[in-house]
């Protein structure tokens, strides 16, 4: 007996498809949503690793935050209640720390935020999303940020409490076109009306979010005029990289004596580092891709049985062919080869559609963080081999069923 060349055996498979278009593209549909799962969020999440790998930037590779909570909290309502109930880091407990850290840290700065407020300059508008920012005279260093045009906040500035702002590059451009200098004039933040001061460099985004849509004020008149009962962050920045460690642990200790904290009392307050910005997606991540991998997993499996079913609906239906050509002398081989093949390009053409809606979905993160397109070429090519292996696995019994029909019985009329 002659056997079909492969070439031959894929266009039957493809033209006994094209019969049952609908039923084709259905049974597709299930390995689609399963691919496009994992890609989409796989490609999203390396977006993100980009991301926070160039956001690493807005610390410093010298520099870390005390703050009241962790950057992340994970865990029951009890565990995110432990930090939140903590007492506020208070502006005269940063004051004490400063004192006590004097002369071990290159820069110590203050930071309070409030995010969604619009500026204001004549019948010019921000959106409602610049973060307002409480700060001192050491804001600027310790957060790496550089003076474009005007003067930084000063010590007399914080002292008496001063209305003065300094503005982000982007609150600045959307404010004041070029060729109009800020300086001098007066904005409205919210309610409240500032004198500009200064601008800042443009820093640019980092985690998604730009570092140039802020404007600092002083921090002793936030706290005055806007919330008094804020907790503040310190940004301390240490001599040097090989200092950084000593920094850390001098910085921990001075901020349990700024706190009033005795020998068996815990840390009340957290260190924000770069290694701990990256243990917290990390930690995302994880819980991220394992519910994205179980979904995936349903998802695939149910598609895999909807392959095998079709598969066997399509072998009853075509008893009759599969008879003739067995009586003409077609080989088991081939009949089995094509029912085979059939079910892998109904796996394969999902896997493919679910990876480019996949790739799609997931860019669209990378947009949002102006990042260049991602393909995830992994994760690609595990899909391609999951794919290959749900047509094979869900399609062989199908396929032996085929192939073991007897001609004399499958041409019997019914």
């Amino acid at each position: 007996m002659k056997t079909i060349p492969p070439g031959e055996l894929l266009q039957q498979a493809l033209s006994s498809l094209g019969v049952n278009r609908l039923r084709s593209w259905l049974t597709t549909l299930g390995v689609a949503v399963g691919v496009f799962s994992i890609i989409s969020v796989m490609t999203a999440l390396d977006a993100i690793d980009k991301s926070v790998e160039s956001g690493l930037t807005s610390l410093g590779a010298n520099t870390f935050q005390i703050q009241k909570t962790p950057a992340t909290v994970f865990g029951s309502g009890h565990s995110r209640n432990r930090f939140i109930n903590r007492k506020d880091i208070t502006y005269r407990q940063a004051q004490a720390f400063r004192k006590l850290m004097q002369g071990k840290a290159k820069n110590i700065g203050f930071i309070i935020t409030r995010p969604a407020i619009q500026a204001k300059y004549g019948n010019r508008s921000t959106n409602p999303d610049v973060t307002m920012t409480g700060g001192d005279e050491q804001f600027a260093a310790s957060n790496g940020y550089d003076i474009r045009e005007g003067r930084n906040l000063g010590s007399g500035d914080i002292q008496y409490g001063r209305n003065m702002v300094v503005l982000g590059g982007e609150v600045a451009d959307r404010l004041f076109p070029a060729g109009d200098s800020p300086i001098g004039r007066q904005i409205r933040l919210n309610t409240g009306v500032y004198t500009v001061i200064g601008v800042f460099a443009k820093k640019g985004a980092a985690f998604g979010q730009s570092q140039d849509n802020l404007a600092l004020i002083p921090i002793t008149h936030y706290l005055d005029h806007i919330d008094e009962k804020s907790s503040l962050s310190i940004t301390v920045e240490a001599f040097s990289q090989k200092e950084y460690p000593a920094t850390l642990d001098q910085a921990v200790g001075a901020m349990r004596l700024a706190r009033g904290l005795t020998v068996s009392e815990a840390n009340d307050f957290d260190i924000r580092t770069n290694d701990s910005l990256i243990d917290s997606f990390r930690d995302i991540q994880r819980i991220i891709s394992s519910g994205a991998f179980i979904i995936s997993f349903m998802a695939l499996l149910t598609a895999g049985v909807g392959i095998m079913n079709i598969m066997l609906v399509s072998v009853t239906e075509r008893t009759r062919e599969i008879g003739i050509r067995k009586s003409i002398g077609a080989p088991r081989s081939s009949i089995r080869n094509q029912f085979l093949i059939e079910a892998l390009v109904l796996s394969l053409t999902g896997g493919v559609i679910g990876i480019a809606a996949g790739v799609g979905a997931g860019n669209i993160i990378a947009v949002k963080l102006n990042l260049p397109m991602i393909f995830p070429w992994l994760w690609i090519s595990i899909s391609i081999t999951v794919c290959s292996a749900i047509g094979m696995g869900f399609g062989i019994f199908p396929a032996w069923k085929a192939a073991g029909l007897d001609p004399v019985e499958a041409l019997r009329p019914k």
